[in-house]
């Protein structure tokens, strides 16, 4: 269905591999609206409870295809326009959506490929990843989001570093700055993945949604908005058949089976 990404569903978890290795899974006007439609159907099914964002080969994502030749060079003349039509949809998709994204990063994150990374709501990173926001080496600045996220993840003095510099950064240092949440040898990251990503779908995923659109929501509001939000959420959650479940099991003493309702 798809010729430049793979779209698997497995036990409630969806994996989303970004599928062009012979260009180190580099992002193109084809990919754009392959993934835009892939996370748009994961939205609207209700047998996807969690999302695994991946790459094939030996790269995450190497960022914007720079391949284009001199005539496609000189074709991206309103990079404003480029931005707003080809990336900014996505990212605003991947953060509004409820189900959890779990970015499975096996390789080289640049430029737009770590602002995919940094996007999804939690990160799982091979021991052999490497991270650059690379923008600066190109003349451009950061964009899908990566301004937005870097200093909410690293701090303002470390994004600015990355952003201003565009070093590259192995997995043990992301993680150590906060970039990536867990970091796994290279071998272990497939199953490591898996197993996290079963973890959360098996879980209250309807909670989970509001939960992550909270978190996001609450970092941007003072805290009395944040005190209201939280108790309309919670209203929400409370008339979910997956709390009614969740106290019958917590009084029975059994483990909950959740269906995300």
């Amino acid at each position: 269905m798809y010729e430049t990404i793979l779209y698997q569903l497995e036990e409630g978890v969806l994996t989303i591999s970004l599928n062009r290795p012979d260009v180190m899974n580099a992002y193109n006007d084809v990919m754009g609206k392959e993934l835009y439609d892939a996370f748009k159907r994961a939205e609207e099914d209700d047998n996807v409870r969690a999302i695994v964002l991946t790459g094939t080969g030996r790269a995450f994502c190497s960022g914007q295809d720079l391949n284009i030749g001199k005539d496609g060079f000189q074709s991206m003349n309103n990079l404003t326009n480029d931005v707003r039509e080809r990336y900014n949809p996505l990212i605003t998709l991947m953060q509004t959506i409820r189900k959890p994204i779990i970015a499975s990063i096996n390789g080289a994150a640049a430029g737009a490929g770590a602002s995919f990374a940094m996007a999804c709501d939690l990160r799982i990173a091979s021991d052999k990843a490497k991270f650059t926001i690379a923008f600066c080496k190109i003349g451009l600045v950061p964009d899908s989001g990566a301004s937005y996220f870097l200093p909410r993840l690293v701090g303002m003095s470390k994004a600015m570093e990355l952003a201003l510099t565009g070093d590259v950064i192995d997995a043990h240092e992301a993680q150590r700055i906060g970039l990536v949440n867990r970091t796994v040898p290279a071998d272990q990251l497939e199953d490591a993945t898996r197993e996290f990503a079963k973890k959360i779908a098996s879980g209250a995923t309807y909670a989970l949604g509001l939960t992550k659109r909270s978190i996001y929501q609450g970092s941007e509001n003072d805290l009395l908005t944040v005190l209201e939000t939280e108790a309309q959420y919670q209203g929400m959650a409370g008339r979910s058949r997956d709390f009614k479940e969740g106290v019958t099991a917590f009084l029975e003493k059994r483990a909950p089976e959740f269906k995300g309702k």
